[in-house]
């Protein structure tokens, strides 16, 4: 009988995902054979999810980029030949001197967004080349730009109520999140919080998930989560429910934000959401008499134009209401803030003062002839020409000759195959990482549990060895995965701690706010109408309408099988587009018919089903789809705008609207 060699490995996940799970991975003769949760991380609690119990599809499949590849063909022909490493860095930084010495630094435009690493693959000896190549700095605004600006504003990022407290609540409202696609660990909280007696309510356009156990859902039409928040601030202030101690208190600028909120009655916002205004009434009633109560934020409302002006008026509804000082009441957004890295000290370059580009206008950039055109780019960490918007303004931009491109992942992406050069990266499970999460109170230590595949290499290393190639290294640079986790962990009984347990939790994981955590302000007080977000809001909580009341709302949610294009190389199937039984009805469609989805900006082909958890006027398509999930290649981001929402410059993907028709 043959003899086996296993060993249990134990490592954390560093995905986007708000749970950020620690996890045991079984490797039987040099491979992964079983992946399960452990209980260091007391929100996952030892359950992981199907998209990483299933991990080794990923790591071992046929899309993997074996060895670097040096591009032979025209772009986008697959026509690519093997190269070395040492071939493929020599051309790599030779490339980027001669660009930084012909056109400037700023020619060069590092591309990535590391939703699914931690911060030692992304911002720490990445950042540390672009800053002393001077290029051009990226602003990461395709997700979670306009909630972070909103929050900043109003409460300096305070510590949220811990998931794991939402149990003791009296009422839930998750708000623009599906947990049963994205942070699973929250779905048996909030089964748990309702045996106890809680009310559930969820608020988002589908009616999937929780939102199918909801005592309440309201399926509010894609950019009208404004009004819906500040109608409800309204009923509270006009019926006596406002906790007006609290907000002399604990909070400044109440009376601009009562102002601004009174100009939405219950029935006004109903009308605009397409909702039912007794149905508001009721989530009004609710929230006033219960306590605690909790808001669970997601980024599903900030995906607008309204986004942050919404996010700004969610956040301010526990103060008016009163629902802080409690344990489980109060809200939860992110809670990355709860362990502190030190970035800075293992970048080892100051900040320049290099123009910055914006990631959501991408395909702008590249087409910009302005001086200094961008003749660079390294995308590293991101399938951009899956998740931009505007789509196919990003692949004209690409597909440029005289764009020197440089692609390293994983897998053979959409957008790999528009590189002149790829480099293999390694996953998660084949390097070193450092990973803060944004639900869980904690940050993981992800460690390589089995050696590279094919010739795969960190982000750490090759980005040291191209600092060095370039001639930018300097004496004293952290390089090893070790140094640069110590530099982070700021405190050596941190980076002990993160050796030891594989997690650092924060001393109170469980603070109630207003009693343990209060807003970073200076008077640690909640502003509900910061002159700095009005002024960059042209006009905080000023609604703006939909683009086009008369067309379809096309929404992009995540799905339980990727995460956002992570993993869409598994999944090969075409995915049709989901209409409610009305809008097929109204355009004569059945399920199965092959239909033309566009807009001013593009076409995509596809086939259409009717789905009842719809509600009429709102199409539905999945974000992260590649290209051969729909017939023309093209997928839902070329049918996006690239414009901005009202704060944070932030991606406005569920601001498309499109016209759907039989071919």
């Amino acid at each position: 009988m043959d003899e086996h060699s296993t060993r249990i490995h134990l490592t954390g996940c560093p995905l986007d995902c708000p749970d950020t799970c620690t996890m045991a991975v079984e490797v039987t003769d040099g491979a992964i054979s079983r992946v399960e949760g452990t209980e260091h991380n007391p929100l996952t609690d030892g359950l992981v999810c199907g998209k990483v119990r299933n991990v080794a599809r990923h790591v071992y499949g046929t899309h993997r980029v074996p060895h670097p590849l040096i591009r032979t063909g025209p772009k986008g022909s697959d026509g690519f030949r093997r190269a070395s490493w040492d071939e493929a860095l020599g051309l790599v930084a030779s490339r980027l001197n001669e660009i930084r010495q012909r056109d400037g630094g700023e020619a060069i435009l590092p591309c990535s967004y590391g939703g699914s690493n931690g911060a030692i693959t992304e911002g720490a000896v990445d950042e540390r080349l672009w800053r002393r190549l001077g290029a051009s700095r990226l602003s990461r605004d395709i997700c979670a730009q306009p909630t972070t600006r909103a929050g900043e504003g109003m409460h300096g990022r305070m510590v949220g109520v811990a998931l794991q407290d939402h149990v003791h609540a009296g009422l839930i409202v998750v708000w623009g999140t599906n947990p049963a696609s994205s942070g699973i660990h929250y779905v048996p909280i909030v089964k748990e919080a309702r045996r106890r007696g809680a009310r559930l309510v969820v608020i988002d356009p589908r009616r999937v998930g929780l939102a199918t156990q909801a005592d309440l859902h309201l399926p509010v039409r894609p950019g009208t989560d404004l009004p819906v928040a500040l109608a409800l601030a309204n009923w509270l202030f006009e019926n006596g429910h406002a906790d007006e101690s609290f907000l002399r208190d604990h909070t400044r600028n109440a009376d601009a934000l009562r102002h601004k909120a009174a100009r939405w009655s219950l029935e006004d916002a109903a009308t605009v959401a397409r909702v039912e205004a007794e149905e508001l009434l009721t989530l009004a009633r609710w929230f006033a008499e219960s306590s605690p109560a909790v808001i669970r934020m997601g980024w599903g409302m900030e995906r607008n134009r309204n986004g942050g002006s919404a996010a700004a008026a969610i956040f301010a509804l526990p103060a008016v209401g009163g629902k802080f000082g409690v344990r489980g009441g109060g809200f939860t957004m992110s809670n990355s803030s709860a362990v502190e890295l030190h970035r800075e000290d293992v970048i080892q370059a100051p900040p320049t003062e290099a123009r910055t580009l914006s990631l959501k206008r991408l395909g702008a950039a590249l087409m910009e002839q302005t001086a200094p055109r961008v003749s660079g780019l390294f995308v590293y960490n991101c399938n951009i020409l899956a998740t931009a918007p505007a789509q196919e303004r990003v692949r004209e931009g690409m597909s440029r000759d005289d764009l020197f491109t440089v692609v390293m992942d994983s897998v053979m992406t959409d957008t790999a195959r528009l590189a002149d050069v790829v480099l293999p990266a390694t996953t998660f499970l084949e390097h070193h990482d450092l990973r803060p999460s944004y639900g869980a109170m904690a940050a993981v230590d992800v460690r390589p549990v089995i050696p590279p595949v094919g010739e795969s290499r960190s982000n750490t290393e090759v980005f040291a060895e191209l600092i060095q190639r370039c001639g930018l290294q300097q004496q004293g640079d952290l390089t090893s995965p070790e140094e640069l986790r110590r530099g982070l962990a700021g405190d050596e009984s941190n980076d002990e701690t993160l050796r030891e347990r594989g997690i650092l939790l924060p001393t109170n994981q469980r603070p109630i706010q207003f009693v343990d955590t209060f807003p970073r302000t200076a008077d640690r007080r909640l502003d509900l109408h910061p002159r700095a977000l009005d002024q960059e809001a042209g006009g905080l909580y000023q609604f703006k309408p939909d683009p086009d009341e008369d067309r379809l709302a096309l929404i992009t949610p995540s799905t339980p099988e990727r995460i956002t294009s992570t993993f869409g190389q598994l999944h090969r199937e075409l995915v049709p587009l989901q209409l409610n039984p009305t809008d097929m009805a109204d355009r004569g469609l059945t399920d199965g018919d092959r239909v033309r989805v566009s807009n001013d900006l593009a076409e995509m082909l596809c086939t259409v089903v009717a789905r009842d958890e719809l509600p009429p006027g709102v199409a539905c398509h999945p974000k992260g789809l590649w290209s051969f999930n729909t017939e023309c290649g093209v997928t839902n981001n070329a049918l996006c705008p690239d414009t901005s929402a009202d704060l944070g410059g932030g991606a406005c993907y569920n601001d498309a609207r499109v016209s759907v028709a039989r071919i």
